[in-house]
């Protein structure tokens, strides 16, 4: 077989990246072990009805056919609706492109951007596709930590010295997935001015944007000041509107850019199913589930929090929004994989490694919300056993009383 490229290569990294605590753990639930599956951000409902009945009826109109290249218009039109409803910014169509997903809406904004060879600046922790999706482009980049004990926020002077002549954007996601930090409006305006006096490109993350718990509304950086010319909003119905598996996803950003990606789109995918394509559009429009959703992660995540908050020797960081709860277990395991193992082995919880989303996740764990309210609560109590029987054994070992 001749030699496969480096890039391809490049985007299944070598050694452990944490994801093994998730494998091992479906692996074991396949065997029959009752595991709780607190790994993943998919929700564990199905698709509002309504979206559904909406895809039906259009597969059975016929609508089997190829879209444009851009996405149908009534799709594109209600993504703009939807995007002005997001950001408090005008768009219209000649603004947003429709993607394969919120992760193809990312691939999209980093081939805009940037070129071979340039280099980019990533705001930690991250969602786990970043790395790849730069290193499958060719572009190089720096992550930026932000720290735990500032709850994520990441600031500007790690921006500055992060910088490069090679440095053409930066990528950021609020809410944030893995952490559920909400950036604050002094953290968003601190990196709209490190955009604007670098000349950079911004790309924001927003697919949890319905999700922002205590922070209130969303506060998009294209709203800030000359912001809108230098802004790509990555965005989908995944997790607003509970389609995962749909995957749509729009780009929003400066018409040039978006008239110069349906060629993108071209060479990449084809268009999204018309069907499909037609669903969302209403979904979108009409707001299908999305107030149920929000209320849902909204009331686990402040039980899941509760539930936690006063175990010794573990925070609860970041965790204002999205549909995670971030816990920092430093203080009895230095190590989230180790802890995520051991979990795993005397409870039976799968959880995600922080060091499955960078370095500033280093000594955490990811606790997804996607189980229903009594599997997450029967998952709160035995992490939360297992947390209080660690410190006694930390403390017999310490030769102390437990």
């Amino acid at each position: 077989m001749p030699q496969m490229s480096k890039r391809l290569v490049s985007v299944t990294p070598a050694g452990r990246t944490g994801w093994e605590v998730h494998f091992l753990a479906e692996a074991r639930r396949a065997a029959g072990a009752d595991v709780i599956m607190c790994s993943i951000g998919d929700h564990d409902f199905p698709t509002p009805e309504p979206s559904v009945e909406a895809c039906v009826a259009a597969v059975r109109a016929g609508h089997h056919h190829y879209t444009g290249l851009a996405g149908r218009s009534d799709l594109l039109a209600a993504m703009a609706r939807a995007s002005q409803r997001s950001t408090g910014v005008a768009t219209t169509v000649d603004n947003v492109i429709a993607t394969v997903g919120g992760q193809g809406a990312l691939f999209a904004a980093v081939q805009a951007a940037s070129d071979p060879g340039d280099h980019a600046i990533v705001v930690g922790p991250y969602y786990a596709t970043y790395p790849g999706t730069f290193s499958l482009s060719g572009v190089d980049h720096t992550v930026v930590e932000a720290r735990a004990e500032d709850d994520f926020q990441p600031e500007r002077a790690a921006l500055e010295a992060a910088l490069r002549p090679g440095t053409r954007l930066i990528l950021i996601n609020s809410p944030n997935n893995p952490t559920g930090a909400v950036y604050a409006r002094q953290t968003l305006e601190a990196i709209a001015a490190f955009c604007r006096d670098n000349d950079l490109w911004l790309v924001s993350d927003e697919v949890y944007w319905t999700h922002t718990g205590a922070a209130g509304r969303h506060l998009s950086p294209l709203a800030l000041p000359d912001m809108e010319e230098r802004t790509l909003v990555v965005n989908s119905v995944s997790k607003s509107h509970a389609m995962t598996g749909w995957r749509v996803g729009w780009l929003r950003g400066p018409a040039p850019v978006i008239r110069r990606l349906a060629g993108f789109n071209l060479v990449v995918t084809y268009g999204i199913g018309d069907f499909v394509s037609r669903a969302v559009a209403e979904a979108l429009d009409n707001d299908w589930g999305v107030a149920e959703v929000t209320a849902t992660y909204e009331r686990r995540r402040a039980m899941m929090i509760e539930a936690l908050a006063q175990l010794d020797g573990v925070v609860v960081r970041g965790s204002c929004g999205g549909i995670y709860v971030m816990l920092d277990v430093r203080a009895i395991e230095a190590d989230g994989e180790r802890f995520a193992l051991q979990l795993l082995e005397a409870e039976n919880v799968a959880v995600m490694p922080g060091e499955s989303f960078g370095r500033a996740a280093t000594g955490h764990v990811r606790i997804s919300l996607c189980q229903p309210d009594p599997v997450l609560a029967e998952a709160a109590a035995r992490i939360a056993r297992f947390i209080t029987n660690h410190g006694s054994l930390r403390k017999r070992a310490a030769g102390g009383t437990s």
